[in-house]
């Protein structure tokens, strides 16, 4: 009588072999799912590198200059793009960097290298604006070509011969009337601008640099842009009013189209 040889029994499914497979596309799993998460992150940064370069950047308010319409410490959005082809007009509000001697000397201490880094990375993505203290904002009253003179006798200021009311946008002090403390009388030159805060009274803007190199007058190429969105605090959230209405029955200069 023969005994016939059994064959080698099947490796059980839960055998340490399957085990072992069964681990590994796990691990794998996460590495896809981490480089994923990765590639997002720097795709973000990317695409907010690009909008923060060339369409919309987020500064703070770190002056009372323009109150009532921005306060210390608002945060706002500045259109970059759109200037570039339509220009700037009578009204707007801009930001821009310091055109030599506005700004004193900083007399922040120094911060930690980590704090630094840390606001670095930030504002990548816009959610900080460590730059905002090199900047200015003001609203535009004199484009280049414009003939601008304070005041008139109802304490106005006149853009080529035509007085504007500004009662809608300027803080006055109490008992204060005038458009300006100071008198002046200026013809913007080509490329430049003649910029006023809003809280007129307490504004160091193109009336109080005219000795400096630029005698008052802001670079065009300065500009950043034009702030149009105030984002924070959030019950102040809305756009910025240009009260363009202002200056709409002033001519354009003599040999300019009345924007920049």
């Amino acid at each position: 009588m023969t005994t016939e040889k059994s064959a080698p029994a099947e490796p059980s499914p839960t055998a340490g072999g399957e085990a072992t497979a069964t681990i590994q596309p796990r691990r794998r799993g996460w590495l896809v799912f981490l480089r994923d998460v990765l590639v997002i992150i720097v795709i973000a940064v990317l695409v907010s590198l690009v909008v923060k370069t060339f369409l919309v950047r987020s500064f703070y308010i770190p002056s009372g200059s323009m109150e009532d319409t921005l306060l210390i410490k608002d945060r706002i959005l500045v259109d970059e793009i759109t200037p570039r082809f339509s220009g700037y007009e009578r009204g707007d509000i801009v930001v821009f960097r310091d055109p030599g001697g506005w700004l004193g000397p900083s007399t922040e201490p120094a911060r930690p290298p980590v704090v630094e880094a840390f606001e670095w990375v930030l504002s990548l993505v816009g959610l900080a604006a460590p730059d905002s203290d090199d900047h200015l904002v003001k609203r535009i009253i004199g484009l280049p070509g414009d003939h601008v003179v304070c005041c008139n006798a109802l304490g106005q200021i006149t853009v080529n011969d035509v007085p504007i009311d500004e009662t809608g946008y300027v803080k006055f002090p109490p008992g204060e009337t005038a458009a300006s403390a100071d008198a002046f009388d200026v013809t913007v030159p080509d490329g430049k601008l003649w910029v006023l805060g809003d809280n007129r009274y307490r504004s160091k803007d193109s009336r109080y640099n005219t000795d400096q190199p630029g005698k008052g007058f802001v670079p065009i190429d300065n500009v950043v842009g034009r702030a149009f969105l105030v984002t924070w605090p959030f019950d102040r959230f809305g756009l910025l009013d240009f009260h363009h209405d202002v200056f709409a029955g002033v001519p354009a200069p003599e040999g300019g189209d009345g924007s920049q």
